[in-house]
């Protein structure tokens, strides 16, 4: 007993290549739904590394702008008493 189906010619019952069909189906969705949830995790973490990069970016140029301003007073302090 064989059927065709777009094309295609099945030799097996319908039943199990409805089955076989069916988990096909979800191995495929689950394979999709891991994939996605790996892409977002992934993505947020660039996110969080790219947001903690900027705020070490901020924290370097503020410490750079108190030496700055220390080593003008040390040298303010170094005239004033040569």
């Amino acid at each position: 007993m064989a059927f065709e189906v777009d094309g295609a010619e099945y030799s097996s019952p319908t039943r199990k290549l409805t089955r076989f069909f069916l988990s096909s189906r979800d191995r495929w969705k689950a394979k999709y739904h891991n994939a996605k949830a790996a892409n977002k995790r992934l993505s947020n973490q660039v996110r969080a590394v790219e947001r903690s990069r900027e705020r070490w970016k901020q924290q370097v140029d503020q410490q750079k702008r108190r030496l700055a301003e220390l080593e003008a007073e040390l040298q303010k302090t170094a005239d004033a008493t040569a």
